[in-house]
């Protein structure tokens, strides 16, 4: 069986880690990988160095598309997508999460007849003035096999009108729904150790026995808008005057600091003691930073249940989240930009930090199920 795996962003390239070490070790014999790399992502800090840090296969095509508006970008994707699956001829195209990568495989394969796996299907935000929103509704849609990582993400399913109980031959209009646990909780498992022996990122940032609070902040409904990026700024220069604070920094946030930042919190944040305002991280180094972190801000989707893996309580600067079981559970708070409802969640986490995780994102062999059924489910 022949699959075309489509990756552009960090995310689905540490995604991809996780599908391609499951086929190396269990099905070598039975499934061949061809890995396309849209190339949405191509600073080597951002993308190259998650190859070589993981040992992902290089990949068999690159399409080098680049920076460019979201119609631009999607369609210079679906273009070569298209090209690459009309001469791959695979049984499948495998698409993770809700990137413009994605839209554009799922776009390409559906309108060739190629079927869709795809994985982390169902999320949804209710927000569809987020590009992601679009883009994963897009993607279910279209898709002939969707595994869900949760329970919310089947209910989600089921309230759009796919059915959970249909008998095979599986096409895009009698699509087949399995609830699989999170691949990215394979990865966490499988890398924890692994980053504490080849990152040395907390001895480098003087942090060892140290408690802080890393931060992430990427998505342009934060970045983009001023008084938001503000907003944040000012809850972290307050938490930074009694608390250490990590900040990689995504190459979008670090231009955009410069001309949305006002003047006074750039002189605050740029001159802080601490506050470590850090390049982008590699994923080792970044679960080096989950674990031994007191507490996580994020906008990130992947940061925040990566923060729940290990165990961390997480504010989210986002006014909704797809993954809501972190938020049920009492181990994450929706704070969105909002400086008193991310201070008023640091002093609830502070006074009363959580204890109990269940184990709500499956048991770590995510991949090996999702392989399994793609290689035994009967599809026209």
């Amino acid at each position: 069986m022949k699959l075309v795996t489509i990756i552009g962003a960090r995310p689905q390239i540490i995604k991809a880690a996780a599908l391609s070490r499951a086929i190396k070790n269990h099905f070598s014999d039975r499934i061949q990988e061809v890995i396309v790399h849209t190339g949405q992502h191509y600073d080597d800090n951002m993308s190259q160095v998650f190859f070589d840090e993981l040992g992902i296969p290089r990949p068999d095509y690159n399409l080098h598309v680049g920076s460019a508006s979201h119609g631009v970008q999607t369609a210079r994707m679906t273009e070569g997508i298209e090209d690459i699956l009309l001469k791959e001829q695979p049984d499948f195209i495998v698409l993770y999460g809700d990137t413009n990568s994605t839209l554009a495989g799922a776009v390409a394969a559906a309108k060739i007849h190629v079927p869709i796996v795809h994985i982390e299907a169902g999320l949804r935000s209710f927000n569809k003035s987020m590009p992601e929103e679009i883009n994963r509704i897009v993607c279910d849609h279209c898709s002939t096999l969707l595994f869900s990582p949760t329970l919310a993400g089947i209910e989600n399913l089921k309230h759009e009108g796919f059915p959970l109980d249909n008998d095979g031959p599986y096409t895009i209009d009698n699509p087949k729904v399995y609830h699989c646990g999170d691949i990215m909780y394979d990865n966490s498992l499988h890398f924890a150790d692994i980053a504490e022996v080849k990152t040395d990122i907390i001895q480098r940032l003087e942090l060892a026995g140290q408690p802080f609070i890393l931060s992430t902040i990427h998505r342009d409904s934060n970045t983009d808008h001023p008084e938001r990026l503000n907003a944040i700024f000012d809850a972290l220069i307050g938490l930074s005057k009694e608390n250490q604070i990590v900040l990689p920094l995504h190459p979008r946030t670090a231009k955009l600091l410069k001309t949305n930042l006002s003047n006074e919190k750039q002189t605050l944040v740029f001159s802080s003691a601490s506050i470590k305002l850090i390049p982008p991280v590699s994923f080792l180094e970044m679960i080096a930073l989950e674990r031994h972190a007191q507490l996580v801000m994020t906008d990130s989707g992947g940061v925040q249940k990566e923060a729940y893996f290990f165990k961390k309580p997480c504010i989210i600067l986002r006014p909704e989240t797809e993954w809501v079981e972190i938020v049920q559970t009492g181990n994450a708070i929706l704070a969105d930009a909002d400086e008193s409802r991310i201070m008023e969640a640091w002093q609830r986490f502070k006074n009363n930090p959580p204890t109990v995780f269940p184990e709500i994102f499956g048991d770590g062999h995510a991949a090996e199920f999702m392989l399994d059924k793609i290689i035994s489910c009967k599809v026209l």
